[in-house]
C-alpha cells in the first residue's frame, strides 16, 4: 500500500458519507456543472472507496484524498 505524500495524482475534496469497512471510507465529491441546453446549475456527485488506516473518519467530516496506486479493486484513493 503506497500511503507517502508525493505531489502525483488527483486531490479532491469530499465528505465522508460511509466508515463501516475496515481501513475505508467512502467519500462523496459534489460539483456542480451547466446544464447544456437550459443553463441551469445542476450539482452531481460521484463516490470514491478511500483508504483511511485505523479508521480515524467518521461520518460527515470534510477530508482530502489523492490518487494512488490500486490498492484494491475500487480502492485508488487515499485520505490525507
Amino acid at each position: 500500500m503506497q500511503t507517502n505524500n508525493s505531489t502525483k495524482g488527483k486531490v479532491l475534496k469530499g465528505t465522508v458519507v460511509s466508515d463501516k469497512m475496515k481501513d475505508t471510507v467512502v467519500v462523496l465529491v459534489e460539483h456542480y456543472e451547466k446544464h447544456k441546453k437550459y443553463g441551469k446549475f445542476v450539482k452531481s456527485g460521484k463516490k470514491f472507496k478511500a483508504h483511511d488506516a485505523g479508521n480515524t473518519r467518521k461520518v460527515g467530516e470534510k477530508v482530502e484524498i489523492r490518487e494512488c496506486a490500486p490498492i484494491s479493486k475500487d480502492k485508488h484513493f487515499v485520505v490525507i
